[in-house]
């Protein structure tokens, strides 16, 4: 699928991520055979495209976690991203933003926060998941 998804990435059989898919993109996702696409593209960037409708008209779930800049990456949103992905019935799940650099900063944050892992682990965990851009951001958020 990496040719299909941009910035695809899936560092685990049930976990991908990457940028922003289009309307055959998501029916190839769902080809695949993944449950669930979390969006975490604010509202506020349309992407052009009905995404919740698309996806449930595909047969999966469709989540929703807004983040739109540093100051969404948050615990709450790094619980939400556990928490949707603790449950298996989402899985395999997309994650996906415009880019996959705020989905690679909010795993590295669910790492640290969640997980426990050391702010140099949880970088690397984000790096696996997209995280670019952002890793200054998360490096200065763990440091509060």
């Amino acid at each position: 699928m990496s040719d299909l998804i941009p910035n695809f990435k899936q560092p685990t059989a049930d976990i991908a991520t990457g940028g922003q898919p289009s309307l055959d993109q998501l029916a190839r996702v769902s080809d695949y055979g993944f449950r669930s696409i979390l969006n975490l593209r604010p509202a506020t960037e349309n992407a052009g495209l009905d995404e919740h409708a698309e996806v449930v008209r595909l047969g999966m779930k469709y989540h929703h976690l807004p983040v739109a800049m540093a100051n969404d990456l948050t615990r709450s949103a790094a619980a939400e991203l556990g928490r949707i992905l603790g449950d298996k019935a989402n899985l395999p799940i997309l994650v996906h933003c415009g880019s996959g650099n705020r989905v690679g900063a909010l795993f590295a944050l669910r790492a640290a926060w969640i997980d426990g892992a050391s702010t140099e682990d949880a970088i690397n965990i984000g790096q696996q998941y997209g995280l670019t851009k952002m890793e200054d951001d998360v490096r200065r958020i763990l440091t509060k």
